[in-house]
């Protein structure tokens, strides 16, 4: 993955063999993601690259991310229990996901037509992050097993990319550590697993 934020909007993420090439849907949708980028430095976020993707933050914390897929490309929010949405406009990511957190766009012009208002969800994010809010913690009966608690106590970016999957996705992975029956192979499930769960992705995506 790439680790130089010029790196994805000239390249692309670096997570797969379109890296680089003009079948990079960072390329194919550069210019609506440089809206994009332009839009959330004007509103004082700060740069940085994470799980190879630009990360905008404010207050130390995250705040919004950019995505680019073969269909669309999104600016998606963290901790989006907490945005009011008034016009709607924020997507679920997948039917498993329990709250909208996507703005998804399929060209720059509709980009700039919602630049006020994409300008006004990036305050209102920053607006709890400033307060320190978080949003209520959903209630879960997943049971982690050690090697996976032992992997993400040790891994910060591991823990925060599996705090962002989806309920659904993090019991793939619970599912598929937890039927090991030794303990090193519950390490090494944990380890090979750690390239999807920094994308997003359930034990049984590609």
């Amino acid at each position: 993955m790439i680790t130089i934020i010029e790196d994805y909007f000239d390249k692309g993420c670096g997570r797969c063999d379109r890296f680089d090439t003009p079948d990079c849907s960072a390329r194919r949708w550069a210019d609506g993601l440089s809206e994009l980028r332009r839009i959330c430095l004007q509103s004082g976020l700060e740069e940085a690259v994470k799980w190879g993707h630009p990360c905008y933050m404010h207050a130390e914390r995250n705040i919004a991310i950019l995505g680019a897929f073969r269909s669309e490309f999104r600016l998606s929010f963290f901790r989006a229990a907490l945005m009011k949405d008034p016009q709607g406009l924020l997507e679920k990511p997948g039917p498993n996901t329990a709250h909208a957190e996507s703005l998804r766009f399929t060209d720059a012009k509709r980009v700039l037509e919602l630049e006020p208002t994409i300008h006004a969800y990036l305050r209102e994010a920053m607006d709890y992050a400033e307060a320190g809010i978080d949003p209520p913690k959903a209630k879960s009966n997943l049971v982690l097993p050690d090697a996976l608690v032992d992997a993400l106590t040790a891994d910060p970016e591991l823990a925060e990319a599996f705090e962002r999957l989806t309920p659904g996705r993090k019991k793939s992975y619970v599912l598929h550590v937890s039927a090991a029956k030794k303990e090193a192979t519950r390490v090494a499930r944990v380890a090979k697993a750690r390239p999807k769960i920094l994308a997003g992705k359930g034990n049984n995506e590609r």
